[in-house]
């Protein structure tokens, strides 16, 4: 999958060509708009116009037939409001548009190819979109690991049944990439073993260049269940495709009125898979909500539910278990 962004710099040969084209967000007086992002100025394709969509999905065409790209990571796509901080002037949209459908019309850009993830979309749950979650930093906490299932639980939710975690250890610019920055190898071991029974997983950091011994050992056995589990995760991603059901569950959505609401640092994994990773920092146990019926541990324990038990979860472990009959 290729990393793209609708921006196109303003001292490049497109840039002309594009504006000489009139393909390019403008503002009130008429002049390409400038957006500021982490890697500079750029101008941006106007990709609610149809000439722009046009232009975009040829290059993206371009790409798949004479370089055999499998597909696309189509990232930013942020709605530009009024008055806006990033942008040096306001947008002066080609014709009235809705609010937030800039946002629409970037994700609808994705639609028809058969890998797209995207950061940022509207309106568009059940769509064949993989939909990550928003730059998550290397932390505890809720803007980091303690973030991604509650988030994943609402985005399957809306619909957005192909959801991803943001990277591995958090892929927040300017938390990572800091002079500052403290790598924590704990945090990295339950952050794989947290995403590795998502519907999709990615890495930020290979983790054989940060991760040594055990913890690098732990890391990649997250990896080898996930490939495990490969075709229960393909066939729950098949039936998402057919009836829109998310892959990634609440427990209260699949045994409603039980009073699971509020359980967020575990979740199904369709109807048969209970996933409880350690999402707190030193825990070396934790507590698992079982629901009705027999479910039998990755250490060879059968749970009778619904209850509540205190497991062992040491870092080399991430419990997880099955529903039997």
């Amino acid at each position: 999958m290729l990393w793209m962004c609708p921006y196109i710099s303003p001292d490049c040969t497109m840039f002309k060509e594009l504006r000489g084209s009139d393909l390019l967000m403008k503002g009130e007086n008429g002049a390409p708009v400038l957006r500021h992002w982490w890697n500079g100025y750029s101008a941006v394709v106007d990709y609610t116009k149809e000439k722009g969509v046009a232009w975009f999905r040829q290059q993206m065409n371009r790409l798949t037939a004479d370089y055999g790209v499998d597909g696309f990571k189509l990232d930013a796509g942020e709605p530009i409001l009024p008055g806006a901080p990033d942008t040096t002037q306001p947008v002066a949209w080609s014709r009235p548009l809705r609010l937030l459908e800039d946002c629409e019309a970037y994700a609808s850009l994705g639609v028809g190819y058969p890998l797209v993830e995207l950061r940022m979309c509207w309106k568009l749950g059940g769509q064949a979109l993989i939909q990550r979650q928003r730059d998550k930093t290397h932390t505890w906490d809720a803007g980091g690991l303690g973030g991604l299932i509650p988030n994943a639980i609402v985005q399957g939710l809306l619909g957005y049944a192909f959801n991803c975690p943001d990277m591995i250890g958090g892929g927040m610019d300017g938390d990572i990439n800091s002079p500052d920055f403290r790598f924590d190898s704990e945090l990295f071991v339950r952050y794989a073993q947290c995403a590795a029974l998502f519907p999709v997983m990615q890495f930020s950091m290979a983790p054989w260049r940060v991760l040594r011994g055990e913890d690098l050992t732990w890391c990649l056995n997250a990896v080898r269940l996930r490939s495990e589990l490969g075709p229960e995760l393909l066939a729950l991603a098949r039936q998402a495709a057919a009836d829109g059901l998310p892959i990634l569950r609440s427990l209260e959505f699949e045994y409603p009125g039980c009073g699971y609401e509020l359980v967020q640092d575990q979740f199904l994994l369709g109807s048969n898979l209970l996933i409880a990773p350690v999402v707190v920092q030193g825990q070396t146990s934790r507590r698992v909500v079982f629901p009705e019926g027999r479910w039998q541990g990755d250490d060879g324990s059968v749970v009778i539910g619904p209850t509540e038990l205190e497991v062992e979860a040491p870092l080399s472990r991430l419990p997880w278990y099955r529903s039997i009959q």
